[in-house]
């Protein structure tokens, strides 16, 4: 009986006394995960600063099936947020800053507790890659917090693997989506014509994309800095693909509402009749226009249509680079002038 009172004894001694060194220990905390994601930094930002996609990578939800997640009427932006009921309670989670496309800091609260801060970076790199650094901290650790960190070696080692599980789940997932692409042959159509401002030039076939932005964006600004009206997106027309020689001859123009009389001699104005053309949609990256072409001539050849002689094969560029920061979403248009004939498919 005596050895069962110095047991309890000395049990209770130990309990306070882990935990008194338990209470002791730093009431904050830091830690944090970077990692390198191939992709733009807009895209990874429109990502994380919507909740709605979190379920997608979230770590915990993995090691935590049965976690109930419950999105608020807003979930992206400031204000945004949204909650959940795991095996270990409630939580909530609220972004309360942004700077597009540079950073978001939320607010993570679990149950009554003091919140702690997350804090998000997202550095572009000249690669065209984004560094991105998922950050957590608090500056008033409860006593089970502590306990909890104590038995997983700190907090480092107890919340550090999850982050870095979501950050990898997060690459897999935004990645995939840039290399997301689609492309349908319209078929037979009637492009309207117009006038247009334009600049013909010939290029090598291993950087003809670096020149056509350049010219495009020559064509763009003269016609912002004269308060031309524009009709359309702007678009290139092809003239020669001569691949033994390695060039390729082409226009980039601008469509305008009317004739313009250029006061630029590198700028030059045209018109396009109307014409009947076989017409193709790619949805996605530009790598693929090679594909969307060779689809669009299949068509024609399949269906028995013929090109008109120095026909107009034209590519038309519906969506702003600049402004689609997914690849996935640029809309790109191919028109191939054919003739028109009782079998052209309509």
């Amino acid at each position: 009986m005596k050895a069962l009172k110095y047991i309890l004894f000395l049990t209770l001694i130990l309990i306070i006394g882990f935990t008194i060194y338990i209470a002791v220990q730093p009431n904050s905390f830091e830690i944090k995960r970077d990692r390198t994601i191939n992709a733009p930094t807009e895209v990874i930002y429109n990502n994380v600063i919507d909740f709605k996609n979190w379920e997608a990578w979230s770590p915990w939800v993995e090691k935590d099936p049965e976690t109930v997640i419950t999105l608020s009427d807003q979930t992206k932006d400031v204000g945004g947020s949204f909650s959940w009921v795991d095996s270990h309670g409630i939580g909530t989670m609220k972004t309360l800053e942004s700077n597009k496309p540079q950073s978001i800091r939320q607010e993570l609260q679990f149950g009554e507790f003091e919140p702690s801060q997350i804090q998000w970076t997202f550095e572009p790199t000249e690669d065209g890659k984004t560094n991105v650094t998922w950050k957590m901290s608090s500056e008033n650790v409860p006593f089970m917090f502590k306990a909890s960190a104590f038995f997983s070696g700190g907090f480092d080692n107890m919340i550090g693997p999850d982050f870095e599980s979501g950050l990898a789940k997060l690459d897999k997932i935004v990645v995939a989506s840039t290399k997301v692409y689609a492309i349908n042959v319209d078929g037979i159509t009637q492009h309207g014509g117009g006038f247009y401002l334009y600049n013909s030039t010939s290029a090598k076939m291993d950087n003809f994309e670096i020149v056509i932005q350049e010219l495009l964006s020559k064509i763009s600004n003269y016609v912002q800095e004269n308060n031309i009206t524009t009709a359309g997106p702007p678009f290139v027309s092809y003239h020669k693909w001569d691949e033994k020689n390695n060039t390729v001859m082409f226009s980039c123009s601008v469509p305008t509402t009317a004739q313009v009389i250029s006061t630029q001699d590198d700028i030059l104005t045209g018109q396009l009749e109307p014409f009947t053309a076989v017409k193709t949609t790619l949805n996605g990256n530009y790598k693929h226009l090679k594909e969307a072409w060779e689809k669009t001539i299949q068509y024609t050849t399949k269906n028995e249509l013929r090109f008109t002689e120095q026909g107009l094969m034209l590519e038309v560029y519906v969506t702003d680079p600049a402004k689609t920061p997914n690849p996935s979403n640029l809309i790109t248009e191919i028109y191939i002038q054919v003739e028109e004939t009782e079998q052209s498919p309509l």
